[in-house]
């Protein structure tokens, strides 16, 4: 079943095309694979599906139903996330509270510190992210550390389908492992579904289900990834680069 389609997608700024005819669905428990070059339209894409764009044309279904997303809020109340290379994340405030930020448990007027530090060390530890202390502050945590808070975060919040930009970028091998057995973890509940955008494509194959190829906006290669090597990956990728310098030259 399909919890996310995206049909005859489109958005200009101006005289600038980002997505000019993108057609994208996403299956329940599904990794998704988003690549392609700087400028391809990818962050764009991710924008319009978490409501922060709305389409120039072109349709969503979300679970079965035709939606127009008014808000980043509006797609988060249908399930709907984004984490982000900035991940949105206070770095003086202590992981617990960054778990329940804009959704803070109270007594009365005052915070609930005890509860939120609890269940935000439950959620944590049931999503096998390991962070020794959740009252540190988050400036203290290493990148991937951020990283899986933020994902968790998101997985606390209820989201469904979760949008990952980029959650690998500048990341040692043992920063990024964390986050790959993080989205594996995910993938094998079944629960969340999830569109990754990266640039290291072995990490596509590695974690995903099937990988998108975007280019000049519209989404050219759509394969299982059980169905594509790396060096297939990487000439599509090529190809595009030297078809654009060649563009760039004059070249015909």
């Amino acid at each position: 079943m399909d919890v996310l389609v995206a049909e005859h997608v489109a958005k200009r700024f101006g005289a600038l095309t980002a997505l000019r005819d993108v057609n994208l669905r996403l299956e329940k428990g599904e990794v998704l694979g988003l690549i392609g070059d700087n400028g391809a339209g990818k962050s764009t894409l991710i924008k319009v599906i978490c409501g922060f764009h709305q389409p120039d044309s072109g349709r969503l279904v979300v679970n079965g139903q035709e939606v127009t997303l008014r808000s980043v809020d509006h797609a988060r109340s249908l399930g709907i996330d984004t984490v982000y290379q900035g991940l949105a994340l206070i770095n003086e405030l202590s992981v617990y509270h960054n778990m329940f930020l804009n959704r803070e448990l109270r007594v009365g007027p005052l915070l609930n510190n005890r509860a939120m530090r609890r269940l935000a060390r439950a959620h944590l530890e049931d999503m096998g992210v390991n962070i020794p202390n959740v009252n540190s502050e988050v400036a203290k945590l290493s990148g991937g550390q951020r990283q899986a808070v933020a994902v968790a975060r998101a997985v606390y919040s209820d989201a469904k389908i979760l949008l990952l930009d980029e959650p690998l970028a500048a990341m040692g091998a043992k920063e990024g492992t964390l986050i790959l057995d993080l989205i594996r973890d995910l993938k094998a509940r079944g629960e969340v579904s999830v569109i990754i955008i990266a640039h290291n494509y072995a990490q596509v194959l590695d974690v995903c289900d099937r990988v998108n190829l975007l280019q000049h906006g519209t989404i050219t290669f759509d394969k299982p990834t059980a169905d594509v090597s790396l060096d297939e990956l990487t000439e599509l990728v090529v190809a595009e680069y030297r078809a654009r310098r060649t563009r760039g030259n004059g070249g015909g």
